[in-house]
Formats: C-alpha cells, structure tokens, sequence
C-alpha cells in the first residue's frame, strides 16, 4: 500500500530541500550512526532514508544494495505520518507493506521493520532511521529507545550541517565585497600616486597601497582557512613577497626562508608591514646606481614557541650619504611604520646599518610569556 502524502508536504518537501543533502556522497556521521544502531538492534540493515514526493534517498545505507527506492515502496512513508516510532513485526501481515516487492518477493524479503521519523526543528518529518530484518520479530524496549536517540543524533547532524552550509554563503558573500572593496580602494591609491607632484604625497601613497595589497591578501588567507582567527605565516608572506618582487627595482631580489608557523592574523598583519616597508626602502635606498642587490627575509622558529623575523639587504649601508634635510620625512615613513607594527604586537625589534648592508631583528615572544616590549630601534639616519 502506498502512504498517503502528510498533510504539510509542499513545505515539508521545501524544506528537505533546504538541507542540500540529497544526491550529495558518503559522510562518516551518518554511516556511523547506521551502523551502530544496526549492532544494537541485532538487525542485517540500517538505514538513513529521506523521503521525497516520488522516492526515498539513503544517505546511509548499512547491508542494502539500492541507494534508492520509489515511493510505492518506501515503507518509511508510511513512518513520516507521526512523529512516533513506526514499528511493524511482520511486514506480510500488515495491510501497509504486505502487497509491497521488497517485502513480498526476493529469497530475503523484508520481514521486519521499525523506524524512528527525522523531525526538524520546523517540526517536519523529513525521513527516517530505520532498520530492517529477514525474519518477524520485535524490538526490545532498550533498542526502541536507541533507535528514538539516535534519530535524534541525525536530525541534530542535518540541522549542523545546513547552518553550516548557510554561514559559508554568508561568509562568501562577505568575502565577495571585502575583496571589491580592496580592490576599489586600490584602484584609488593608484589613480592618485600616478598624479602626486611631490616625492613625498608618492611615498605615503605607496604605503598605504603596500599596506591595502597586504591586508588583501590576508583576508585571502583567513578565507582559504577554519580557524577564523590563525593563519600560516609561512604561506601568507609567500605571497605577501611574491606581490613584493613585483614591485621592487629591477635590480633587486628579494630572498625568502620561512619556517613553517601558525600565528594571530593580527600578528601576520603586522609581520606583513614591516616585511613590506623593509623591502621597499631597501629597493629604494640601498642600491643606488641600479648596482645589483639582494633583500633577505627570514622567519624562524625560537625555542619556546616564539618566532624571529630577519629582514637584510647587502647594500650599502652606513656608507650611504647623509639624507639631505628636505627628504628626512620622506624616508623615515618606513622606519616608523615599521616601528609601529612591531609595538602593536608586543614585539622586539632591532634594526641598523653595518659595512655589509642594513638589518632588522623582529623577536615576538610566545603569548603570555613576557610584557610587551616598546620598539626599540637603531636607526642610521
């Protein structure tokens, strides 16, 4: 016999829908739920069944062949009518599966049935967690709890994986206009630099666009990852550096070791900073004459679980010519941005020149471990 349809079908079927689990693959949470009310039950199978206007769908299926049957014979049909276990002791004597194939033909019909309807929090009955035998029997009163509980269980899995499903929409919706609006902002910053008149309006403006590009990419990074909050510095500033060598003078190449390091988004953005202005005042500064050069960035592990950032170029150095007094401002733009980023994360730094180039020693101490440390800097201008 052929169920009835329930009385809220088209918003019950809606709402299936809405779950986006049907025709999707095996999941391990549901599998293990089928099969461990399959041992409890003592039964050959269990299965997690959907039910749709014209068929039922298993998302799991423990000792059953068919991944679906027609809705003429899908006996949890008949269980989505309550919202109380559906238990039938011999399916060939009961007038709601006896005329049904699966119970009446094959060497092992289905004999047994009892299932327990998936109930949404809407309080729609969206399928079941059923389990079948070959032979007529009963459930004992432990196993008829089980199979209530564990019904429970999946019902709990569908409603976490569809919240799921709607917060990585949001999420890439979010993503979607965050990466616009960058963009937007550096197509600003680009417009503006092409037409500053003064070396120093260039500056600034090419600081703030070093600074758009490295939060660009940051957002990027948290996107790609689950934990919301940590990235992998060691993949971040690759690609940080990688817009980097983009930008600097043709004669300059910039050199990278990073250890592999989780940190705070907030710390990389500040790594990313002083990664960026480092690199640019080197290209700008360091190698006048368009002399070949190469800018060094380091990222290693200390013991402890702290991290140190070297940055260093093999220019010239303390050999460089005093900076004439109007451009003083211009060129201590980066020293202060840098001092700044390593001030906001607690962070240690030492920089200065020598006869082999110009170099900056960021230490950032495992969290909790010391007082933040002001910047500390020593300069050669």
């Amino acid at each position: 016999m052929r169920a009835s349809a329930p009385e809220n079908q088209e918003e019950r079927l809606a709402e299936l829908r809405e779950f986006s689990v049907l025709e999707t693959g095996p999941e391990d949470s549901f599998e293990d739920i089928a099969q461990l009310i399959r041992d409890i039950c003592d039964v050959p199978t269990a299965l997690v069944s959907l039910v749709e206007e014209d068929r039922q769908w298993f998302k799991a299926r423990i000792g059953f062949e068919y991944p679906e049957t027609p809705i003429d014979r899908a006996i949890c049909a008949h269980t989505i009518l309550s919202t109380e276990i559906l238990e039938i002791p011999d399916t060939q004597a009961d007038p709601r599966t006896a005329d049904n194939p699966l119970c009446r033909d094959g060497e092992t019909p289905v004999r047994f049935y009892a299932g327990a309807p998936l109930v949404s929090d809407r309080g729609h009955a969206l399928g079941t967690l059923c389990v079948l035998d070959t032979r007529p029997r009963t459930l004992e009163p432990h196993q008829r709890r089980a199979l209530k509980a564990l019904a429970s269980q999946v019902m709990r899995l569908l409603e976490l994986r569809r919240t799921l499903q709607a917060e990585e929409m949001l999420r890439s919706e979010m993503d979607h206009r965050v990466k616009n609006s960058l963009q937007t902002v550096s197509s600003f910053i680009r417009i503006y630099s092409s037409r500053a008149q003064h070396e120093e309006t260039k500056d600034a403006l090419d600081a703030i666009a070093r600074r758009v590009n490295a939060i660009a990419q940051l957002h990027a990074e948290l996107y790609q990852t689950n934990q919301f909050n940590d990235i992998q510095l060691d993949q971040y500033l690759t690609r940080v550096t990688e817009l980097l060598s983009a930008q600097v003078a043709e004669n300059v190449r910039i050199e990278t070791d990073f250890a592999p390091v989780s940190t705070e988004s907030r710390t990389a953005a500040q790594i990313a900073m002083i990664v960026s202005e480092f690199a640019a005042n080197a290209s700008k500064h360091a190698f006048p004459d368009d002399r070949r050069g190469i800018v060094s960035l380091r990222v290693t592990r200390l013991d402890g679980g702290g991290l140190e950032l070297v940055c260093e170029d093999n220019g010239i150095g303390n050999a460089a010519t005093p900076i004439r007094s109007e451009q003083s401002e211009i060129a201590s733009i980066g020293m202060r941005l840098m001092e700044s980023a390593a001030e906001q994360i607690g962070g240690r730094v030492e920089m200065g020149a020598g006869a082999d180039g110009y170099r900056l020693s960021l230490v950032i101490e495992p969290q909790g471990a010391e007082e933040p440390h002001q910047a500390a800097a020593l300069s050669a201008e």
